[in-house]
């Protein structure tokens, strides 16, 4: 019995010494894996010979896009880049997000998903043609603004050719050899002698500047840093712009505000006011704005001794034009039904100054605006108002039968020119006696 006991001892012993072995073994094995992983991470990162090389080639091919000196740009320029802007927002602070937080940010911003599970490693973005997704490797010009995101560093920029974003004169200044002689091109209109890098002005600004753009649009957009805001919109107004008008990033009030105060409409172009309140997305559907008519109602607010200030006239006649032009032509690529929604969503907003009881006499302003809608919608456009019932805008219903007044004021003092000194309109109460409601 007690050799029994002693050898259960033992075995116990034993068992346990063969558990610790294989922990230890496993232990060993997943050291082994993180060295090799860590060996494997080195070996994709660019070496400094064949970053150089890299720099050498775009250096030799000059500054002239239009004389295809970025023409044998490839994907491996731009993973040369990216190496140098993964290490530049690290020495600022950034903070990559996890996969998920980063691909729920630019599905936000920018209205594209990433697929982690494919084999590429960039996502393009085209600020010409958001729903072209092709996945092309043009470095910035003119012609090619696009937006690329890195899916393995987690962080997107312009496809900068090296010589414009890296001070190289400073770090590499054996590198001038390559742009002792000029380059020749023999073209159509004769030989051309073409832009080095070394001869553009503001060079070092330019190259300060785009790297100041990588860190503060990345800090700005993936680490909330705000404090970068005023840079990006004093630096990039375009960019900033695009953000809200053509990818219908709105979730940033201050933005917001700031491209709405900058936008007016535009006899010439008329569509870009609205992209204040929607987009078309690239599935075809519509996106309002919800955000856009928040920030009005701070700018639009009542002035108890003038009911309109310049900065509310100004507003409501932009809406009154942008409302007359939509309402009366179809932009390309919208149905009725979401032409009627949008319009309906406008009309709504400005209408509800007529029933603020804080200014003094209404809006006061004379846009009309529900009644102006009545004028220009047909009995389809109708039909589809109450299909969707009033895309449930509360009240909408009330103050839509409420214009009734309105819209014969519209269209008899405006459009028909009925109302000069001699002929002035009726009354609301004159014509509510002909026209009582049902």
């Amino acid at each position: 019995m007690k050799m029994e006991k002693v050898l259960d001892k033992l075995y116990k012993k034993i068992s346990s010494i063969i558990i610790l072995c294989c922990l230890i073994l496993i232990n060993c094995q997943e050291k082994n894996n993180s060295m090799n992983n860590s060996r494997n991470n080195v070996k994709t990162q660019f070496s400094e010979n064949d970053f150089k090389d890299i720099l050498i080639r775009q250096i030799k091919s000059g500054a002239a896009s239009e004389y295809g000196s970025y023409d044998d740009y490839s994907e491996n320029d731009l993973n040369a880049l990216i190496s140098f802007e993964d290490s530049l927002l690290q020495s600022n602070g950034y903070k990559p997000l996890d996969q998920k937080s980063f691909s729920d940010k630019i599905k936000n911003i920018f209205g594209r998903t990433i697929d982690y599970s494919s084999a590429l490693n960039y996502l393009k973005i085209d600020t010409y043609e958001p729903c072209n997704k092709d996945l092309v490797f043009n470095a910035l010009s003119a012609d090619n603004q696009n937006i690329y995101v890195s899916k393995k560093n987690k962080i997107i920029t312009f496809f900068y050719p090296l010589p414009s974003i890296i001070n190289y004169q400073k770090l590499y200044p054996n590198l001038s050899e390559y742009e002792k002689s000029p380059i020749n091109l023999e073209t159509n209109d004769g030989n051309q002698t073409i832009a080095q890098w070394k001869d553009l002005p503001n060079l070092i600004q330019t190259q300060k500047n785009n790297s100041q753009f990588v860190v503060t649009l990345n800090m700005y957009l993936f680490n909330d840093n705000k404090a970068h805001y005023k840079w990006l919109i004093l630096n990039d107004q375009n960019f900033m712009m695009n953000l809200v008008k053509s990818f219908g990033y709105t979730d940033d009030t201050q933005l917001l505000k700031w491209v709405i105060e900058k936008t007016k409409f535009e006899k010439n172009n008329p569509q870009d006011f609205g992209k204040l309140f929607w987009i078309k997305k690239c599935d075809g559907t519509v996106k309002i704005h919800t955000n856009t008519f928040k920030v009005l109602q701070q700018i639009y607010t009542p002035d108890i001794q003038n009911d309109m200030s310049n900065d509310n006239r100004f507003l409501l006649n932009n809406i009154q034009n942008y409302i007359e032009y939509f309402a009366d032509n179809k932009e390309r690529g919208i149905s009725n039904e979401n032409k009627v929604k949008i319009l309906a969503n406008i009309a709504y907003f400005t209408e509800q100054y007529k029933y603020d009881k804080r200014f003094v006499s209404g809006h006061g302003d004379g846009s009309r605006i529900m009644g102006r809608l009545r004028f220009f919608l047909n009995q389809d456009d109708i039909k589809i108002l109450e299909k969707n019932n009033y895309f449930n805008l509360p009240k909408f219903k009330e103050w839509w039968d409420n214009a009734d007044y309105d819209e014969y004021f519209v269209e008899e003092c405006e459009y028909n020119g009925t109302c000069g000194p001699d002929n002035k309109p009726m009354n609301i109460t004159e014509w509510r006696k002909q026209h009582p409601k049902k």
